[in-house]
């Protein structure tokens, strides 16, 4: 059991919601507005990815940008995590030669232009994808090698920046466990256990434990499922020692039929946590928990 709880709220996602939810965030305000909500909700951590004005998934610097100085400027104090994952999907080709024409869905660029905006903003965490994986029920993959993953970590080293080490299945956490190994990640080591997304890890109990056992005493880890196992799997992080995500990237319905926002889902969250006994921590507390370095 864990005893203090820090809650993260993604807020948006890079999936194709925004079409499936009538007030997703996708303007670099609304997604602000968003994560200041989270925070006000009970959130430590606000995780960001950012959105072109169709809803599509971005990788646009001005919008990071305006997204992070509207939260740092708003007197709400929150931890600003951006993804890196955008630039890492291969789409393989239907024909004959799968390389000739690749699917269009295929963005990739290289492992450390993913980190611009990371770079030039310097959130006080970034999450690390620390693996490939089939993703989702179609010709989609996720490519992060493990030459792309020790270059990344790196640099996120180097700019003081917190990895936020993501596995979807045993595999990325067996890896993400040789980056701390080598030296490549510093104390504490930060996990997310990423469940219910196919075709990573299953949202379930075993799951989720077999994933917590094999990170180290040292380490501080948080775990979620998406869609309807996003609370049970609340109850599950705090109960196996970690904390919890939730949030409208990984869920959009406060109960079946009706949509949530991300400070609903916090609200939520908390009060899960709570009734089990736990502190919730605020993001100063977080803060000398995970040892971050505050840029801004």
């Amino acid at each position: 059991m864990n005893n203090e709880v820090i809650i993260s709220c993604a807020v948006t996602g890079s999936g194709d919601t925004a079409k499936k939810h009538p007030n997703l965030p996708i303007t670099p305000k609304q997604i602000a507005d968003a994560a200041i909500e989270a925070a006000k909700s009970g959130a430590a951590v606000a995780h960001i990815h950012v959105r072109e004005p169709d809803g599509k998934p971005s990788r646009n610097l001005e919008y990071y940008k305006e997204a992070a100085d509207r939260i740092r400027s708003s007197g709400t104090d929150v931890i600003i995590n951006f993804t890196t994952g955008m630039g890492g999907d291969f789409e393989v080709g239907e024909g004959k030669d799968p390389l000739n024409p690749i699917g269009p869905n295929t963005d990739m660029i290289h492992a450390l232009d993913r980190l611009e905006h990371v770079e030039q903003l310097l959130p006080e965490i970034c999450t690390l994808d620390c693996g490939s994986l089939n993703f989702g029920d179609s010709n989609m993959t996720f490519i992060h090698t493990p030459v792309q993953l020790r270059a990344a970590a790196k640099k996120m080293q180097e700019l003081g920046v917190k990895p936020e080490m993501e596995a979807f299945e045993m595999g990325h956490l067996w890896f993400a466990n040789q980056l701390y190994n080598e030296g490549l990640v510093d104390d504490p080591p930060l996990y997310q256990i990423c469940l219910g997304i196919p075709w990573g890890s299953p949202a379930t109990t075993s799951a989720m434990k077999v994933m917590a056992d094999m990170i180290p005493t040292e380490g501080v880890w948080a775990g979620f499922g998406i869609g309807r196992h996003q609370m049970p799997m609340v109850a599950q992080a705090v109960i196996l020692g970690g904390n919890v995500r939730v949030g409208l990237e990984d869920n959009l319905y406060l109960e079946k039929g009706v949509f949530a926002s991300n400070g609903q889902l916090v609200e939520k969250a908390a009060r899960i946590v709570s009734d089990l006994g736990a502190k919730i921590l605020s993001p100063e507390d977080t803060r000398k928990k995970l040892k971050l370095k505050k840029h801004h």
